[in-house]
C-alpha cells in the first residue's frame, strides 16, 4: 500500500500554560494569606502588582479578569466580604490564588480531525479541519486542545500558526437543567428516590438546585442517598462558557468535574448529521485517579461546549466511538466492553446504552493483546471503513483496518490482514513506547487524512488514497 507519512510534526510546547485556582490546603491557610494581603502597604502592594504584570500579563488573555475571579472565588470560600479590598488588593490577593499550569508538560498526543465549521474562503480542493489532541501537563492530568488548518487537493496538511495565549474555557454557572434531564439519568442509580426532584422547578440550575436542597436539611437515609446521586449527576454533566471571542487553537478544556480530575482522555470528535441538524460529538473517558467514566461533549461549532454523561449497563470501559450518523433510525457506537474485544451497540437515546454485542476479536498476532477501534468511522460506498488499533508484544500499538456493512453494520464485510501504520525505527521513542495511536481520520479528496500519535509524546500525519486501502480489504 502507498501509505504517505508525512515529515510534519506536533510537539508538545512547554509555553502552553493556562491559568488556574491555586487550592491551599486547611481553611488557616487561606485566612492566613488574606490577612497578609490586607496588611501590605499600598506601595508595596502596587510594586508587586507591577512586577506579575510585567512577567505574566503577556503571557495570558485578559489576565486581571483572572485575578478578580479568583479573588470572588476566596470572598466565597471564606465567606467574609472583602469589599473593603482595594482595586489593586483584590488583583494581588487574586494573584496570589492563580498559578501557571503547563499543560503539555508531558506530552501531545492523540488526535482526531473532522472538517471545521467554516469553510469560507478557501481554494478550490482545499478543507479547512480541526483536530483535538490529548495534551498532557504536570501530574499526568489530561486536558483538550485544538488545532485547526487546512488540507490541500492531494492531503497535504497544512497547520495554522500556534496560539499567542492559552486559555481554559470556564464552567457556565447558569446552565439549565430539567428535572426530566435528571430522571433519566438518575435511572442507573439504584434506588434513587424521584420524589426528591419535586422540590425542584422544572428547570434549574446547579447552583439553584444546591441552594433548594440545603434548605431541605432531609434526614431520611434514603432521600440524602439520592441527593448525593442528584450532586455526582450536576457534577459531570456541564455547560462551558460561550467562547466565540476565542480564538479555536487557543481554547483548552480543562478537567471540571471531579469524575474528571485526573484527565479528559483521547477525544473522539465525529461530524454528526441527521435530516434535522448537523453538529460535533466528541466521546472521552473521564479518569478521577482510580475509576473512569465516558463522557461526551456535544457542540455546534466549537464555541458552546455542552458535557454530559453516557449511562447505562454497556458504559463499563474505555474507547466509545460514535458513528457519524443513525443507521436504521439508531445511534451507533462502537466500544469496547471487557477491555480487549471491540463491540458494537444500538440506541434510541444518545446518552443511555443499555447492550452490545461482540463486533470482533484478537486474530492477528499483532492483535493478540487487545482490540480496539481508532475513532469514528467513515462512510464509503462500499461499507463503514473504521481503523482499528492492536497491542502486540512488548506493549506494540498499531492501526489496521475493518470494513462494515453499511445498513448493518455490526457484519464485517472485509478487513486489512496487515497493520495499515506502525512505528517506524525513529517513531519507537517516546512517553509511552512503540505506539502509534489515532482517535479519528478524515476523509478529503478521496484520500483519508489520518493524524496519529508517536509513541504518545508528538502528533503526525499519514496519508492514503481510500480506493487503495479498500481494495486490500480481504472478504
Amino acid at each position: 500500500m502507498n501509505l504517505t507519512k508525512s515529515s510534519l510534526r506536533l510537539y508538545a510546547s512547554p509555553k502552553a500554560v493556562i491559568t488556574l485556582f491555586l487550592y491551599l490546603p486547611g481553611s488557616n491557610r487561606i485566612t492566613n494569606v488574606v490577612q497578609r494581603v490586607e496588611k501590605l502597604e499600598n506601595t508595596v502592594a502596587q510594586s508587586s502588582m507591577q512586577k506579575v504584570m510585567k512577567e505574566f500579563a503577556g503571557r495570558h488573555r485578559d489576565i486581571e479578569k483572572t485575578f478578580l475571579k479568583h479573588f470572588s472565588r476566596i470572598e466565597n470560600q471564606t465567606g467574609e466580604s472583602l469589599s473593603h479590598f482595594s482595586p489593586l488588593k483584590k488583583l494581588l490577593l487574586g494573584a496570589f490564588f492563580t498559578k501557571e499550569y503547563s499543560i503539555q508538560a508531558a506530552a501531545l498526543f492523540n488526535p482526531s480531525v473532522v472538517p471545521h465549521p467554516d469553510q469560507q474562503n478557501l481554494n478550490a480542493g482545499e478543507l479547512r479541519f480541526v483536530m483535538s489532541m490529548r495534551a498532557t501537563g504536570e501530574g499526568h492530568i489530561s486536558s483538550v486542545v485544538f488545532q485547526t488548518g487546512i488540507a490541500d487537493d492531494q492531503g497535504n496538511v497544512f497547520p495554522d500558526k500556534g496560539p499567542e495565549y492559552y486559555t481554559c474555557l470556564h464552567l457556565n454557572g447558569e446552565a439549565k437543567f430539567s428535572k426530566d434531564f435528571i430522571s433519566k439519568c438518575a435511572q442507573s442509580f439504584p434506588g434513587f428516590n424521584n420524589s426528591i426532584l419535586d422540590l425542584l422547578p422544572d428547570s434549574f440550575s446547579a447552583s439553584q438546585a444546591d441552594r433548594i436542597f440545603r434548605s431541605t436539611s432531609p434526614h431520611d437515609a434514603a432521600i440524602v442517598d439520592s441527593l448525593v446521586i442528584i450532586e455526582k449527576i450536576l457534577d459531570s454533566n456541564y455547560d462551558l462558557e460561550c467562547s466565540l471571542h476565542i480564538p479555536i487553537n487557543e481554547k483548552v478544556i480543562f478537567p471540571n468535574a471531579t469524575s474528571e480530575r485526573m484527565g479528559m482522555e483521547d477525544v473522539r470528535f465525529v461530524k454528526f448529521n441527521d435530516e434535522e441538524r448537523s453538529c460535533y460529538y466528541g466521546t472521552y473517558t473521564a479518569y478521577d485517579g482510580t475509576h473512569i467514566k465516558s463522557q461526551l461533549i456535544e457542540t455546534s461549532d466549537f464555541n458552546i461546549f455542552k458535557i454530559r454523561t453516557l449511562y447505562g449497563e454497556a458504559v463499563s470501559d474505555k474507547g466509545m466511538a460514535l458513528f457519524p450518523e443513525k443507521v436504521n433510525g439508531k445511534y451507533v457506537m462502537i466500544s469496547r466492553q471487557g477491555g480487549e474485544t471491540m463491540n458494537i451497540m444500538y440506541s434510541d437515546d444518545l446518552h443511555l446504552w443499555e447492550n452490545f454485542c461482540v463486533l470482533i476479536k484478537p486474530e492477528f498476532l499483532w492483535e493478540l493483546v487487545q482490540l480496539g477501534n481508532c475513532g469514528s468511522p467513515v462512510k464509503t460506498e462500499k461499507g463503514w471503513l473504521l481503523l482499528t488499533h492492536g497491542v502486540s508484544t512488548m506493549r506494540t500499538y498499531v492501526i489496521s483496518a475493518i470494513l462494515l456493512d453499511l445498513h448493518d453494520p455490526s457484519l464485517i464485510i472485509g478487513r486489512l490482514n496487515k497493520p495499515l501504520i506502525e512505528a517506524d525505527e525513529n517513531e519507537r521513542d517516546g512517553y509511552v513506547p512503540n505506539v502509534a495511536y489515532t482517535c479519528g481520520m478524515m476523509l478529503h479528496q478521496k484520500m483519508l487524512i489520518i493524524p496519529y500519535a508517536i509513541s504518545d509524546s508528538s502528533t503526525a500525519f499519514a496519508t492514503i488514497r481510500l480506493d487503495e486501502l479498500l481494495s486490500e480489504m480481504k472478504p
